[in-house]
């Protein structure tokens, strides 16, 4: 059985930098894609970072290159999303999302999953930039 649960939202000024975690329970980092998404009210969830075949592979949306990292530790059942220099407009509802056995989704979307391809979820765990 697959389960989520993401923590490490805060509030935090711009410029200085969150860790938000997913611990998972049921995926294999080597053949199942993990990523994280954020959302604010009345907008479609987003796309930030998704991480897949033990980490070899990862991807971010434009507004996140060079600010944030996604990673895994497969010890800990852990995916990370590293966020620095964070910025007012990434305020949102961060959730993290699973999808078992990505490889074909994975590439048809040259790792860009849309949130329809992910089919388990966190919670969400919430960050706020202030300026």
């Amino acid at each position: 059985q697959v389960h989520l649960v993401d923590s490490g939202g805060a509030s935090v000024q711009a410029g200085g930098s969150l860790t938000l975690s997913c611990v998972t329970s049921g995926v294999s980092y080597n053949g199942d894609c993990v990523g994280w998404f954020r959302q604010t009210p009345g907008k479609e969830r987003e796309g930030v970072a998704h991480i897949y075949s033990g980490g070899r592979n990862r991807i971010y949306a434009d507004s996140a290159k060079g600010r944030f990292t996604i990673t895994q530790d497969e010890a800990d059942n852990t995916v990370y999303l590293r966020m620095n220099t964070l910025k007012p407009e990434d305020s949102a509802m961060y959730y993290c999302a699973a999808r078992l056995d990505c490889h074909g989704s994975w590439y048809q979307y040259r790792g860009r999953l849309p949130s329809k391809e992910y089919h388990y979820w966190g919670q969400g765990t919430q960050v706020t930039v202030s300026s």
